[in-house]
């Protein structure tokens, strides 16, 4: 294992980071606080608890898992597209590195920053409503395997892409249309029978579902069919990633 390689890409890629640090980190804080100021004080005035805990505290894991989500997929989308377009990806195609090396690089970075972020937003969520975690573990467990899932998705994203247009289309026309439908801002049980099952099928409603459980002990969905839809979301990106390097596809384009 290149180990140098590897730490020369993640060190590239955290400090690009720090260049954009207003876009990167500063927005989906801010972004996060009008959601609580808006949801938490507007509605949450109306609605007195969900699940047995306060409307306020109830929208930390889903504000927290739609911003993880989404950021991940764009660190590390970004990262690996910005090479392609720039033409450095043949100098790191050449470069004595294999392919999982390439991706533990660019993956491990995103999921880094994409982690840092999510440790910031519990944080200043704390100083909007009392935070409980019951289970410590199993939340961070939660946290560490959506930042590595969804920073493989978005290496995935950023290969695919062929234009930095391309780049949103995932995050903003699949990717939070699925976050505000899966639970996010209410329990399903709120919902009529019909659109509980449909919203079943939102796999997005279960990586909430498993995150929220770990705060309040309380989710949509059993622990383990969380668990379930995180390896299959994980598999599924470790199979695309491994065929891509494997056929060249738009890598030697």
């Amino acid at each position: 294992m290149n180990w140098h390689g590897i730490a020369a890409i993640y060190r590239y890629e955290m400090e690009r980071t720090r260049r954009t640090l207003l876009q990167g980190i500063v927005s989906p804080v801010i972004i996060t606080c009008l959601y609580f100021i808006v949801f938490g004080a507007a509605i949450g005035s109306r609605i007195d608890e969900v699940q047995g805990v306060s409307y306020g505290a109830f929208l930390v894991p889903g504000l927290t898992m739609f911003m993880v989500l989404t950021q991940s997929v764009s660190y590390a989308s970004f990262g690996i597209y910005f090479k392609r377009f720039t033409g450095t990806i043949y100098e790191l195609l050449s470069a004595p590195m294999s392919a999982i090396e390439i991706v533990i690089g660019h993956v491990g970075a995103a999921a880094s920053k994409s982690f840092v972020l999510g440790c910031i937003i519990l944080a200043t969520a704390g100083v909007f409503v009392p935070l409980e975690i019951q289970h410590p573990g199993w939340m961070l467990l939660f946290l560490v395997l959506t930042c590595i899932t969804f920073s493989l998705l978005g290496f995935i994203i950023g290969i695919w892409a062929d234009g930095f247009d391309k780049l949103q289309f995932v995050p903003l026309l699949v990717i939070t249309p699925l976050v505000f439908l899966g639970g996010t801002f209410y329990a399903i049980d709120m919902l009529p029978p019909f659109w509980q099952t449909v919203t079943l099928f939102n796999p997005v409603l279960y990586l909430i579902s498993g995150f929220r459980w770990s705060f309040y002990g309380t989710g949509d969905v059993s622990l383990w069919a969380s668990l379930g839809m995180i390896a299959v979301f994980l598999g599924l990106a470790l199979v695309l990633i491994s065929w891509i390097f494997h056929t060249g596809y738009r890598l030697k384009d």
